[in-house]
């Protein structure tokens, strides 16, 4: 074997781990640590190597059987999600984090294992937290077994401290020099064919997504073009074979670009390489608890990202680096943990299948109360979970490889294929181009159709699945499914995902969390009223929904009735509709007779004092009475539905009536025999609009009320034309009434006008 930094500190470690059963390794990138510690231990019995990506694992366990002389599935094997090679004699295990959570719901104190070797850990996947935490309980348990953590870049003292302050070894890399330079401005591309004539070696960039890579890697063709240049994509999503190629050397005199995701950063050695181009950006999956949507964002990479990053080009030669971002920018130091950021569901279902609870385990880093509180709810709803332990349900999905929302779907479906398939395309996130053309009740069927399409590894991860359900749960109850049980066990896995159309016809619909979405054009659902969200994602404005599959209403079983008064402000009425929910849906309502105290608390808010009420109400004040008068409105529509039946005087207590008379009449007695309205205006006067004839024999203007207030006469023509607004009769007679009398006898002859009316 070439020598590499790290062996040399091999005897530390053992004897770290003989003195305190845990060690932490903090090695630099090119120091050896994943291919040359693990091993070294296997001596005092079997290993689990434990990393964070599956292209990683099957690597390294091909570059540690070439190492050590060993073969691939005998002393060294690798265990994946739906793919594994390993024999009962592997001393080796190279295995996903997720393994090992699977491994210990079997056997909590991991009794196969000796040692357990955890790298990579400063990625901080939400697998790794799992696995640190509960490989702890094992080891608390176990006396013999064996913790080690390993990182390039890691807060040693912290994970120390939660390994009961173990030992810590430190070993240096061996870093060739490295030019790094900025270029803001800069593609992909065009820095990738200036480093291929600036180095010898072959160049390895870093993008934050599939479909970044497809961009840069067509720009990148025409740059190459007649050069002995490979250009080839390297992203977890790629099948085996494409994820081999990209980490397998290069053909005698031929260069390559490998145009990577972050997935090429720690563990995964790409050979050859000598130049890095980087971005700056990577993708970062977060999780909208309150609405249930996921977003997978483009972020900034931190600066220990960014030395990962560039340290892979000074490995075997003096390397250069070009940075696609300005020198001055000033990056975070470290990525943020997945335990804050993604949905926890599956890790609390391990959790409790493990034997535990979420709140009460040990973590490393405790996730936030609320995403606890999400995930449980997210399960009980499915029905893995119910009053905070594990149903028959959930012990069954538990042990299908799958989130807990698949697994419900094929467990629904009773593990028929056509639902197996559906959940392979969806774990492995392989949807084909939907042809929107086509009208459909589901876009996940109308991808199934696509099936031959579909990358091989897919159909190797539904021929495992297949194996999996029947061996865990059993045969399947019917080869295949119709199209609406199939619906149906959709709608059994996003039961939190229905989605109401708020127009006929229209793309944008309303979530059941209460969120807008927005239908994307490519889904063929384009008539049912409610729909289940399959796929949504985050985007400025409403969520976007980019597949989708039809549920029928009487499927929907409402969680909430509610009754709603509204008042009809055209009618004057309050009517009541009985609405029953799912969620913030209505899926059903039908007009009710109204409660008596919700319509009187409503016609008593849009009551307003108007015409004799509002003349009531100024009579009270003017007799000096003091009033609620709320009160006495909500007393007066006590058992009305309609404006029109409420009578104001019914509300007012009874004393106050019986003094208003005589504090504050109402009308005024005439000398004519005839009686004039008295109007209580605003500003406390009042107001009587009398015919002038009716007026003769008043010599002296009434007074009313406490206060002895002087009536204000409006005095009318016979055609009922104001002549005269007066508060003093005796003055208007005297001095105004002989020019108005000359006036009015010319215009009205036949009435009479005498000198003296008084």
């Amino acid at each position: 074997m070439v020598p590499l930094p790290v062996d040399g500190f091999i005897p530390d470690i053992k004897a770290a781990l003989a003195a305190s059963r845990a060690v932490v390794v903090t090695a630099q990138p090119g120091a050896g640590k994943t291919t040359r510690v693990p091993p070294a231990l296997v001596d005092d019995g079997p290993v689990i190597l434990l990393e964070p990506r599956r292209v990683a694992a099957r690597s390294i366990a091909h570059r540690i059987a070439f190492e050590r002389g060993w073969t691939v599935g005998r002393e060294v094997g690798w265990h994946v999600r739906f793919e594994r090679r390993f024999h009962p004699s592997t001393r080796l295990l190279v295995a996903t984090e997720g393994i090992l959570s699977a491994r210990l719901q079997q056997d909590p104190l991991l009794s196969d294992f000796h040692t357990v070797v955890i790298d990579e850990f400063h990625e901080r996947s939400i697998h790794a937290d799992l696995a640190i935490a509960l490989a702890k309980q094992a080891w608390k348990a176990r006396a013999d077994l064996r913790l080690v953590v390993m990182s390039a870049t890691i807060d040693t003292a912290r994970v120390s401290g939660f390994l009961g302050g173990c030992p810590i070894v430190d070993v240096p890399g061996r870093m060739h020099p490295l030019d790094v330079d900025y270029a803001p401005h800069q593609s992909v591309a065009a820095a990738a064919a200036e480093m291929l004539i600036a180095t010898d070696g072959d160049v390895l960039c870093f993008l934050p997504g599939v479909f970044e890579i497809q961009q840069s890697i067509a720009e990148m063709r025409p740059l190459v073009d007649g050069r002995t240049v490979e250009v080839v994509p390297l992203y977890g999503g790629l099948d085996s074979a494409g994820q081999d190629r990209a980490i397998q050397g290069a053909p005698n005199g031929t260069r390559r670009v490998v145009v990577a995701t972050n997935v090429a950063e720690t563990s995964l050695t790409v050979p050859g390489v000598t130049a890095v181009v980087d971005s700056g950006w990577h993708k970062v999956a977060r999780y909208d608890a309150s609405r249930a949507i996921d977003s997978l964002v483009t972020e900034r990479i931190s600066e220990d990202a960014a030395a990962q990053r560039a340290g892979r080009a000074g490995r075997i030669a003096p390397g250069k680096v070009r940075r696609l971002w300005d020198a001055r920018d000033r990056l975070r130091p470290h990525g943020e943990a997945e335990i804050h950021r993604v949905d926890l569901a599956a890790t609390v279902l391990d959790i409790m299948s493990w034997g535990g609870h979420p709140r009460e385990l040990e973590w490393f880093e405790v996730p936030a109360p609320g995403m606890i509180d999400a995930s449980l709810a997210l399960l009980d709803r499915l029905g893995a979970v119910n009053q905070g332990a594990l149903t028959d349900l959930g012990r069954q999905i538990v042990r299908l490889p799958l989130h807990p929302r698949l697994a419900c779907m094929l467990r629904a479906a009773g593990g028929a294929r056509t639902m197996v398939r559906a959940c392979a395309l969806l774990s492995e996130r392989q949807v084909p181009p939907s042809k929107a053309s086509t009208a459909t009740s589901s876009d996940l069927l109308s991808a199934l159709d696509r099936w031959e399409s579909l990358p091989p590894h897919v159909g190797r991860v539904a021929r495992e699945l297949e194996r999996i359900y029947e061996s865990a749960i059993g045969r399947p109850s019917a080869a295949d499914i119709t199209e609406t049980t199939f619906r149906r066990a959709v709608l059994a896995a996003y039961p939190d995902r229905v989605a109401q159309r708020r127009e006929p016809g229209s793309p944008r619909v309303k979530l059941a969390t209460g969120t807008g979405a927005v239908l994307g054009i490519e889904s063929g659902v384009r008539d049912a009223e409610f729909l289940i969200a399959v796929d949504v994602r985050a985007q400025p404005g409403e969520a976007r929904i980019g597949m989708a599959s039809a549920v029928e209403r009487e499927w929907l079983q409402p969680n909430g009735i509610e009754i709603v008064h509204t008042f009809d402000d055209d009618a004057g009425i309050v009517r009541a509709v009985e609405l029953e929910r799912y969620d913030a849906l209505i899926v059903r309502e039908r007009s009710v007779a109204p409660d008596k105290d919700e319509a009187a608390r409503l016609l008593t808010d849009v009551w307003q004092p108007r015409g004799d009420d509002a003349q009531l109400l100024r009579r009270i004040r003017f007799a000096g009475h003091e009033i609620d008068v709320t009160a006495a409105v909500r007393a007066a529509a006590e058992g009305r539905r309609s404006l029109a039946d409420i009578e104001l005087t019914s509300g007012i207590p009874a004393d106050v009536l019986r003094t208003l008379d005589a504090r504050a009449p109402a009308v005024l007695k005439l000398p004519s025999g005839r009686s004039a309205r008295l109007e209580y205006l605003e500003d406390g006067r009042v107001k009587a609009s009398v015919k002038l004839q009716d007026a003769f024999g008043l010599t002296t203007t009434p007074l009313v009320g406490p206060r002895r207030e002087p009536v204000l006469f409006e005095l009318l023509a016979p055609n009922r034309r104001p002549v005269q607004l007066t508060m003093d009769l005796k003055s208007f007679w005297e001095r105004t009434y002989p020019e108005v009398r000359k006036e009015l006898r010319g215009r009205y002859p036949k009435h009479r006008w005498p000198e003296k009316p008084f």
